[in-house]
C-alpha cells in the first residue's frame, strides 16, 4: 500500500520526464506525435490502475485512519517531512483525479488540441496530474503548499499555448490571481508551523498534539490567510473572476481538469487544514464563509441565466464556468456549517461536481469542434445545433449532464447539495441558526435558478427553434465533416442545416465512465458517504 501510494504520486513526474525524451525504437508508431500521445495514455492508465488497486486494498472498516502512510525526514533543520497517507476524505479525490486525467489523455490521443509540440502537452498534463495527486496525499503543510503550487505552471501553459481566443489574457489572469492567493496562504501555513513547532498535519489535527499551542489570535490570523488562498482556488465569490476567462480560453482537457480537479484543491484545504488545525478561528469565520458561499450560489445562477437568455450572445463554455461558482458555493456552505452532515455533503458535492462538470466540458468542447462555436444564439439560431434531430445520442448525453448538474434526485448532483442545505438547517453549536437558515434559503433559491438556466440551455441547444428543428428533420445526408457554419439571420438569407456527427467510439470510451459513475453515485450514495462519514466524525472530534 505504501508503494502504491508513492507510485501514484511519483509515476506522473517520471512519465513527464520520459515524454520529453526520444521514443525508444519499436515504440514510435506512425510518427513521434502518436508515440508521445500513446505514452500519455499509458502512464495515466497505469496511475489509474494503481489508484484503483489502492482503493481496493484500503481498509474500508477503518476509513478514518490514515493508511498507506510514508513518513521520512526530508529537511531536518526545518522539521519538514515527506509524509504521505490517505483516509476516507482523500481517497475518493485521489481516484477521481486519476480517472479524469486518464480520460483527458485518452481523448487527446484521438483529438489533440491545436498548438505547439505534443511532447510538451503530454509532459504538462502529467506534471499537472502529479501536483493534484500529491495535494490529496501529502500530510505536511510545506509539502501541501509545494504540491498546491505545482499545478499552476502547467495549467498556465495549457491555457496560453493550446487555448482559444484571448488565451494570453486568461492565462495571465489565472496565474496572477492564484499566485497572489498562494503567497497569503503561505504566510498562514508558516504561522501555524512556527507557533506549533511542527508542520505535520496529523499531529496538528489531534487534541494531544501541538494544536493546543495555537492561541485564538493565531488561529484567526492563520484561517484568514490560509482561507484567502484556498478561496481563490475554490473559487469563492468575489474571488472567482479569473475562472470564467480561464475556462472559456482553455482547451477542452484543460477545462475538464480545471473544473474537475483543481477547484477541489481549495475546498479540500479547508477540510484538511483550516477546520481541524484551527477550529476556533474557523468557527469565527464560518458565518462569513457561509455568507459568501450563499451569495456565490445565487450570483452564479443569475450570471448563467443572463448568458442563457435569447440575444445575449452568451458562450456555453462560459456559462458552465459560472455554474461552477454556484456549485462550489454549496461545497463551501457545507464546510461552513461545521457539522458532520454539512461536511459529508461538501465532500460528496466535490466528487459529483468533478464527474458532472467534467462531462459537460467534454461535451461542450466536442460541440465546438463540430459546429465551430459555443455561442448560444448561434447554436439555437436558424442554422443551429438542434441536437435531438441531428445527433440524438450527443443531445441525449448533453441533456443528461444538464439534469445531473441541476440536482435531479437519483443522480450524483442531488445528494451533496441536499446535505449541505441540511447542515445549514442546523449548524454547529455556537453558530447563528437564523443566519444559516437565511443562507439555506438562498441556496434553495439557487437550486431553482440552476434548474431554470440549464433547462433553457437544453431547450435551445438540443431542440432549437421551430425552424431549426424542421431543418434538422429534412436535412439530407452530407459528407461527414462538411459542417456548415451558422448563416445569416437576415430575412431571406439562405439557411443551411449543418451536419453534426453523433458520438464517435473514442468519445463513448472517454465519457461513458463519467455518466455511469454519476448514476452510480446518485443511486448508491452510501458507497461514498461510508468512506467520508467516519473520517469527518473523527476530524470534528479533534482526531478522536
Amino acid at each position: 500500500m505504501q508503494l502504491l501510494l508513492a507510485a501514484v504520486v511519483v509515476l506522473p513526474l517520471l512519465g513527464a520526464v520520459a515524454a520529453l525524451l526520444p521514443a525508444p525504437p519499436g515504440l514510435k508508431g506512425r510518427d513521434p506525435d502518436q508515440a508521445v500521445l500513446r505514452h500519455g495514455v499509458t502512464v495515466t492508465g497505469v496511475v489509474l490502475a494503481a489508484a484503483i488497486a489502492l482503493a481496493a486494498g484500503f481498509d474500508h472498516d477503518h476509513p478514518a485512519r490514515m493508511q498507506a502512510t510514508t513518513d521520512i525526514s526530508w529537511i531536518q533543520a526545518l522539521g519538514i517531512r515527506i509524509h504521505l497517507g490517505i483516509d476516507g476524505i482523500s481517497l475518493p479525490l485521489l481516484v477521481m483525479t486519476a480517472l479524469l486525467t486518464f480520460l483527458c489523455a485518452l481523448y487527446s490521443y484521438f483529438h489533440l488540441p491545436a498548438g505547439p509540440s505534443p511532447k510538451a502537452f503530454v509532459a504538462l498534463l502529467l506534471v499537472l496530474e502529479a501536483g493534484t495527486l500529491a495535494t490529496f496525499a501529502v500530510l505536511d503543510l510545506v509539502l501541501f503548499f509545494l504540491a498546491f503550487e505545482m499545478v499552476l505552471i502547467p495549467m498556465y501553459f495549457l491555457i496560453a499555448r493550446w487555448g482559444g481566443a484571448q488565451r494570453q489574457y486568461a492565462a495571465w489572469k489565472f496565474i496572477l490571481y492564484t499566485l497572489l492567493g498562494s503567497v497569503v496562504m503561505l504566510l498562514g501555513l508558516l504561522l501555524i508551523g512556527l507557533k506549533s513547532g511542527t508542520f505535520d498535519m496529523v499531529a496538528l489535527a489531534t487534541d494531544n498534539g501541538p494544536k493546543s499551542q495555537l492561541s485564538h489570535t493565531v488561529q484567526l490570523l492563520a484561517v484568514l490567510a490560509i482561507g484567502i488562498g484556498l478561496a481563490v482556488k475554490a473559487p469563492m465569490w468575489p474571488l472567482h473572476s479569473w475562472l470564467p476567462d480561464a475556462h472559456t480560453a482553455a482547451p477542452t482537457v484543460g477545462s475538464v481538469l480545471l473544473a474537475g480537479v483543481m477547484l477541489k484543491m481549495g475546498t479540500y484545504g479547508f477540510v484538511r487544514i483550516a477546520l481541524p488545525i484551527a477550529p476556533d478561528g474557523m468557527h469565527t469565520f464560518a458565518p462569513y464563509l457561509a455568507a459568501f458561499a450563499a451569495v456565490g450560489i445565487v450570483y452564479g445562477s443569475l450570471a448563467c441565466l443572463a448568458l442563457a437568455r435569447r440575444g445575449a450572445k452568451g458562450d456555453l463554455k462560459r456559462l458552465i464556468a459560472y455554474s461552477s461558482v454556484g456549485h462550489m458555493g454549496f461545497v463551501l456552505l457545507g464546510i461552513a456549517t461545521m457539522t458532520p452532515t454539512g461536511l459529508n455533503g461538501a465532500l460528496f458535492a466535490n466528487i459529483a461536481h468533478g464527474l458532472i462538470t467534467g462531462l459537460l466540458f467534454f461535451l461542450v468542447g466536442a460541440l465546438k469542434d463540430r459546429y465551430g462555436t459555443t455561442d448560444l444564439d448561434r447554436l439555437a439560431g436558424r442554422t443551429g445545433a438542434a441536437l435531438y434531430g441531428r445527433a440524438p445520442r450527443f443531445g441525449g448525453l448533453l441533456a443528461f449532464g444538464a439534469i445531473a448538474s441541476l440536482g435531479l434526485p437519483g443522480l450524483a448532483g442531488f445528494w451533496g447539495e441536499m446535505l449541505a442545505m441540511f447542515g445549514a438547517f442546523r449548524p454547529a453549536e455556537g453558530l447563528s441558526r437564523p443566519a444559516f437558515l437565511t443562507f439555506m434559503a438562498l441556496a434553495g433559491l439557487g437550486t431553482l435558478l440552476t434548474a431554470a438556466y440549464l433547462l433553457i440551455v437544453v431547450r435551445r441547444v438540443c431542440m432549437g427553434n421551430k425552424e431549426t428543428a424542421e431543418a434538422a428533420g429534412t436535412a439530407g445526408p452530407e459528407e461527414p465533416g462538411a459542417f456548415a457554419t451558422a448563416g445569416s439571420e437576415e430575412p431571406g438569407a439562405t439557411r443551411t442545416a449543418p451536419v453534426i456527427p453523433d458520438l464517435a467510439r473514442y468519445e463513448y470510451a472517454a465519457w461513458s465512465p463519467l455518466a455511469a459513475l454519476t448514476v452510480l453515485a446518485g443511486l448508491w450514495p452510501a458507497a461514498l458517504l461510508g468512506l467520508t462519514d467516519p473520517a469527518v466524525q473523527q476530524l470534528l472530534g479533534g482526531g478522536k
